[in-house]
């Protein structure tokens, strides 16, 4: 009678761990660098090959670093967003364009608009994987000294930036902490 129970006794916690799992969120995943540095890069810009886009052109101001690629569905529905809050000004985005071709990226920023100041050009993935990207869309917001203050698994919505974003910008602005 044992020997029956056992089993039937490890499939059942088996089966209550992956229900417990799959309840989960996968965007609250918290990520390691939150509170940390910006990891240093120097990458091609996605417009300009010739030119880079490093780590230090994100310090100095309160920015957003945007992972997305062509390939990306859910990108393509953050990114009407992500042109509507460039147009306010508020705060520079810069993109890293990861895992893409660079001609299908520039056709994907002349059909639907460029929101950022400059993309970075992250073919082969290697700062994606430095900063932790698992699944695109990404988004961190970098404070004026390069520190990672916040990242969002996910599209954004108009309410996710509103709710999740905006408020750490204006704290940030105001120079609390």
């Amino acid at each position: 009678m044992i020997r029956y129970l056992l089993p039937l006794g490890a499939f059942i916690a088996l089966v209550l761990l992956l229900g417990v799992g799959l309840g989960l969120n996968p965007r609250l995943v918290p990520s390691p660098l939150v509170g940390k540095p910006l990891p240093e890069f120097s990458l091609a810009q996605l417009r300009a090959p010739d030119k880079t886009l490093s780590r230090k052109d994100l310090t100095g101001k309160v920015s957003l670093l945007n992972a997305w690629a062509t390939w990306c569905v859910e990108c393509r529905r953050e990114h009407p967003v992500l042109v509507a809050i460039a147009a306010q000004g508020n705060v520079p985005i810069y993109g890293l364009n990861y895992k893409d071709q660079r001609p299908d990226a520039l056709q994907w920023l002349e059909r639907l608009g460029d929101p950022y100041v400059a993309s970075a050009f992250d073919g082969d993935g290697r700062v994606g994987i430095d900063l932790g990207v698992y699944g695109l869309p990404e988004t961190f917001l970098i404070d004026a000294q390069g520190m990672i203050v916040h990242k969002h698994i996910g599209p954004i919505s108009r309410e996710i930036w509103e709710s999740d974003f905006v408020p750490v910008i204006e704290r940030l602005a105001s120079g609390s902490s």
